[in-house]
């Protein structure tokens, strides 16, 4: 997937400023995409020379003018056959887990702090993403939304968000637990021998 999928997805909700757009990004597609404001300026501005975005400038009297980005036909073509096309399995690059692996020879006690910082901000996540879904779907229930919403991909996403934030802060809980009974005891060990 290039950034250039994300951005036509994003689009999809309606016509976005890059400054709107980075905001989109940062709620709704960070869960899946990361990108920065400055990467995501420079592909709208690819994406408009492609044809697959069209853009239009706003007059503002009070601020400095700026353009607002649409997904063109040619956009929602390339989304077409983008999503017709294999997806490949998703992989794990993470600092955290390589040194949880090298636990057993290295001292605990910064792979346990930073194994409780991530689990903080994966909670931290767990509440927007809450309170995301239950904006998304506004009064009905989960059910009723899904089978009759009128856009539920931007739901979706963030339900595997959610999901990903919940497993990510219960694992970095579990194993800071153990990982402190284990210092704990070889303490007393040493302590006792």
């Amino acid at each position: 997937m290039a950034l250039k999928h994300a951005v036509l997805a994003a689009l999809l909700d309606g016509e976005y400023s890059g400054y709107q757009l980075a905001k989109a990004f940062d709620v709704g597609v960070a869960n899946f995409w990361h990108a920065l404001p400055q990467q995501l300026y420079a592909e709208l501005t690819r994406l408009e020379a492609a044809g697959l975005v069209g853009g239009r400038q706003v007059v503002q009297e009070t601020r400095p003018n700026k353009r607002l980005f649409h997904v063109t036909d040619e956009g929602l073509a390339e989304l077409e056959r983008f999503a017709a096309a294999t997806s490949k399995p998703s992989f794990i690059r993470d600092d955290l887990l390589v040194k949880v692996q090298a636990v057993d020879r290295v001292d605990a006690a910064p792979v346990i702090e930073q194994l409780d910082e991530r689990a903080r901000t994966a909670a931290a996540k767990v509440e927007i993403f809450e309170k995301l879904l239950a904006r998304l779907r506004g009064e009905r229930d989960e059910s009723e939304f899904l089978a009759h919403g009128a856009r539920i991909g931007p739901y979706l996403t963030c339900l595997r968000g959610l999901a990903f934030e919940r497993e990510t802060r219960d694992w970095c809980e579990r194993i800071a637990g153990v990982l402190r009974e284990r210092s704990a005891v070889r303490r007393q060990h040493r302590g006792g021998a």
